[in-house]
């Protein structure tokens, strides 16, 4: 093996240490889930940070901005930072309120346990792809680091990640993410300065001439109706992420989760914006690359001497372990909590750990088969943002703000979204120019006509 892989694999075992340290102080579910709610100002705000901040800012975003353009940043990082700054303002306070465990624990309380089943079905799919996504890139740094193929580098990463994800739960992401948002941050910053200061990368002459075209952020070829659907699917599909409700919930209060979230949305914009740059001069940096997810790891084996393309590598790793043990989490807590324990409400704590652990595994295993059918990192988060989330956005405002509607208006909503969505996101069944906004849109009116309804049949009744 190459000396830079054993430094990854050393940064991996640093890693998983700190998770054992924290497996002795799981005691509860509640503790496993969300931290025993007592996360306070530096462990929230890097676990947002750390958490949202993944393999598709770093491998994602900039493989789309080189092919594409800034306007392929329309998701990341523009649009999962705009989704923390509406998630801090207008959703952490009042989710936070709730105790909740999970986003369905909501569907149950104000709807009933049906509700929170189907909304099981629907997360926990966006959850894996999620961490399918991280797991790919993973394994594109692996090979970029070695002489392994994508195939052998995927099945290391997957193991690795599952075993690193079933040591403490989220405390032990919580503490692993402030080392790791620290890392994330000198790492790339590093990069940018050598960049920047460095005449013989050509770096500067690159940016500035870079083509007009290249500069909008919206593509010219698409319409504004296409384009206000491609900003809405990152935006408004992220604010039902198990992964960023987990962290509001497990923040001592609800003025600290609202902060967190904010302070780690400015962070994610201005370090998120490194690897879109280096994507949008990337031809001419890496000229020929045919591989547009591999230009970060390029450009940094490039021009950054070994120590600091150590520390560039262990950047990008945090990146990725610290998004997947998250995205894990959330599946596996969804699937045992709000699933399986909904079927069997009377186990004990120790079974419910036992019960959650199993489930992280089982999650990584299917999260790896999703990596491996993939074509790329973005196409996976781009998917994971969009699956389902319109109907469960549309119940989630309605729960919190005590609107009209029962469970049958909840599950209207729930099943036209996503039912929409499946059959016109990829035209084969539907064309249409906006699938997400008419998915919304579709949810929507569910929700609001099976409301009248009921409302109409329990006045008739009475």
């Amino acid at each position: 093996m190459t000396p830079l892989l054993w430094a990854i694999l050393a940064y991996v075992v640093v890693q998983m240490s700190v998770g054992a340290w924290a497996f002795r102080r799981i005691a509860t579910e509640t503790d496993y889930w969300v931290a025993g709610r007592k996360l306070g100002p530096t462990l929230a705000v890097f676990s947002v940070f750390a958490t949202w901040f993944g393999a598709e800012t770093c491998i994602g975003s900039a493989g789309a901005v080189h092919d594409e353009g800034l306007a392929g940043g329309s998701a990341d990082p523009f649009g999962y930072g705009a989704a923390l700054l509406v998630m801090g303002a207008l959703l952490a306070a009042p989710l936070w309120r709730r105790q909740l465990t999970t986003l369905a624990d909501l569907f149950r309380a104000r709807y009933s346990r049906g509700v929170e089943r189907l909304a099981v079905l629907l997360m926990v799919p966006t959850s894996l792809l999620w961490a399918a996504a991280q797991i790919r890139a993973f394994a594109q740094v692996l090979s970029a680091s070695s002489d392994l193929g994508l195939e052998i580098t995927m099945l290391v990463a997957a193991v690795c990640v599952v075993v690193y994800s079933t040591f403490g739960g989220l405390l032990a992401d919580a503490v692993t993410d402030t080392l790791q948002g620290v890392v994330l941050i000198v790492g790339l910053l590093v990069l940018a300065v050598v960049l920047m200061l460095d005449p013989d990368t050509g770096f500067r002459a690159a940016l500035a001439s870079a083509p007009a075209e290249r500069l909008d952020l919206v593509a010219r070829s698409d319409s504004w109706l296409v384009s206000l659907d491609r900003w809405a699917i990152p935006v408004l599909g992220s604010l039902v992420a198990q992964e960023l409700i987990s962290r509001v919930s497990a923040s001592r209060s609800a003025q600290l989760a609202r902060g967190a979230v904010l302070t780690a949305a400015v962070l994610y914009l201005v370090v998120g914006s490194i690897p879109a740059t280096i994507g949008l001069v990337g031809p001419t940096l890496v000229p020929g690359l045919t591989d547009g997810e591999q230009v970060l790891p390029r450009v940094a084996e490039a021009i950054l001497p070994f120590p600091l393309h150590v520390l560039f590598v262990g950047a990008l790793v945090s990146a990725i372990l610290s998004t997947v043990d998250s995205a894990l989490l959330a599946a596996a807590s969804l699937l045992t909590h709000n699933l399986v324990g909904s079927f069997r409400p009377q186990q004990s704590e120790r079974t419910r750990l036992r019960l959650a652990r199993a489930g992280v595994v089982a999650c990584g295993l299917v999260a790896f088969v999703l990596a491996r059918q993939a074509d790329s990192v973005y196409e996976l988060v781009e998917s994971s943002s969009a699956f389902g989330s319109a109907g469960l956005l549309v119940v989630m405002l309605m729960a919190l703000t005590r609107s009209g509607g029962g469970s049958l208006a909840a599950g209207a909503a729930l099943l036209a979204g996503a039912g929409v969505w499946a059959v016109g996101s990829d035209g084969r069944w539907l064309e249409l120019e906006a699938p997400y906004l008419t998915s919304l849109a579709a949810a929507l009116g569910s929700y609001a006509v099976v409301a009248v309804l009921e409302i109409g049949w329990r006045r008739w009744r009475a």
